[in-house]
């Protein structure tokens, strides 16, 4: 886990910039894209909507792709749904603590994309 780089700076939604980050996650990439659309100061609330919606994205292409596979495919889609709930847990608990949380190769990505916003 990383350390936090700083307290989230303050959100223009008015809600407290953890909760909105957690709130990113919660709706899938609907509320990520939803914050995303509507945040226009909090840098930390704007990489959380990209890197749920990026996540979100990886997750139905993985699925789509293992649907396809015969047997393996189907075994490993069905291990991939609890796997991708727990992280999903996981990424709105980190965020509602504040942490700046990086998934490996989404997470850099995603800060890329929240910083043009």
């Amino acid at each position: 886990m990383q350390a936090p780089r700083f307290a989230p700076d303050r959100s223009s939604t008015g809600i407290d910039p953890k909760i909105v980050g957690l709130l990113c996650y919660l709706g899938v990439f609907v509320t990520g894209l939803l914050f995303l659309a509507l945040e226009k100061r909090s840098t930390f609330v704007k990489f959380h909507a990209m890197q749920s919606i990026m996540l979100s994205a990886a997750l139905l292409v993985i699925n789509i792709v293992l649907g396809f596979i015969p047997i393996i495919g189907w075994i490993l889609g069905g291990l991939l749904a609890p796997v991708s709930f727990i992280l999903w847990i996981a990424l709105m608990l980190l965020a509602l603590q504040g942490r700046w949380f990086k998934l490996p190769i989404i997470g850099d990505f995603a800060e890329q994309q929240a910083s043009k916003f």
